[in-house]
């Protein structure tokens, strides 16, 4: 990844886009990114709080543990690239984590692996 200052706060700039009409917010936490330590759950909290709109987090995804709390902090969907790409994490196992806390999970009941899980 990388950045680009624009003097705009991240929660600001969510909820500037949620009031233009956004159908979604991308979440990505740029600091976070590629870490593989976990989501930010400050920033996803922080942006739940002043949005109503879906928000889709990304950034940070290590683990299968990293998952839940992301959804917990407020995020209705998690997004994450590198831990799959680099077979870290199976997707399977993403399901299976979310589905043992409860968070519904499209596809959770075969808990496959594989590009399609």
């Amino acid at each position: 990844g990388g950045s680009e200052p624009t003097g705009v706060d991240a929660v600001e700039w969510a909820h500037r886009g949620a009031d233009l009409g956004a159908g979604e917010i991308l979440l990505n936490a740029m600091d976070a990114d590629g870490t593989r330590d976990g989501f930010d759950l400050e920033l996803i909290s922080a942006v739940r709080k002043v949005v109503s709109t879906p928000v889709i987090a990304s950034g940070g995804a290590g683990e299968s543990r990293h998952f839940p709390p992301a959804i917990e902090a407020g995020a209705d969907a998690v997004l994450a690239a590198s831990v799959f790409h680099f077979e870290q994490v199976s997707i399977g196992a993403v399901k299976a984590e979310l589905a043992r806390h409860g968070l519904p999970v499209r596809g959770a009941a075969s808990h496959g692996e594989g590009r399609f899980a």
